[in-house]
């Protein structure tokens, strides 16, 4: 399934988890270990050009944090980032630089790539989302399937097992998905792809498509 390997989702310039990510093939295999490579990248970071206000939490002192927000370590907050009041940090979260994590946003075990808006009401766990993509408002990763059983990422005829329990959604860069979609477990989505508002979305979509529903997932022209 060569569109949901990491190098045809991301520019691993970026991000500061490029050495991470590209040790390995698929993002997903990645999730397990961004709370050691948060703790490991804050013990390196500048003491003048980040603030450490608790324990393993990093913030860019050119981050604005709005009062009300909560950020619990590990954690990092990439410089020009904006942490809006109500925003909720649960910690294993790396957020890069000039992004927004808005109101009411809830941020788990993730990687955010520079440029990352997720502004209004969204919960993003247990995903990578790539340069300058963008969940509209009330936009979710849903990162636990029903049955509670091992997710699987589907593309056409293709499967894989990623014997993981919790995998949200790999946005690849520029990937737009509008107000009120719900990404299931292992929804991968490829660069430049835009998704319907109040969509229902399942296992690949490829580069440069719009999904508009289930069964309707088209070439951009």
């Amino acid at each position: 399934m060569e569109e949901a390997k990491i190098v045809h989702l991301y520019d691993l310039s970026h991000t500061q988890a490029a050495s991470l990510l590209s040790q390995y093939e698929y993002p997903w295999e990645a999730l397990a270990k961004i709370g050691e490579f948060i703790l490991q990248l804050g013990q390196s970071l500048s003491q003048d050009e980040y603030a450490h206000p608790s324990e393993d939490v990093w913030i860019s002192k050119t981050a604005k944090v709005y009062p009300g927000a909560y950020i619990a370590g590990p954690a990092i907050i990439g410089p020009g980032t904006e942490v809006r009041p109500g925003a909720f940090v649960r910690g294993k979260v790396l957020v890069g630089e000039g992004c927004v994590v808005g109101n009411s946003t809830e941020l788990k075990n993730v990687i955010l790539f520079d440029g990352v808006q997720v502004p209004h009401y969204n919960y993003v766990g247990d995903s990578i989302l790539g340069y300058k993509s963008h969940m509209g408002a009330g936009s979710i990763t849903s990162n636990v399937k029903s049955d509670k059983t091992l997710v699987t990422v589907r593309g056409g005829e293709e499967a894989i097992e990623t014997g993981l329990k919790k995998m949200g959604a790999m946005l690849g860069d520029f990937v737009e998905v509008g107000c009120n979609s719900v990404l299931n477990p292992g929804t991968v989505i490829g660069r430049h792809s835009n998704v319907y508002p109040l969509s229902m979305v399942r296992g690949l979509i490829p580069a440069g498509h719009i999904f508009k529903r289930p069964g309707e997932v088209v070439a951009k022209r």
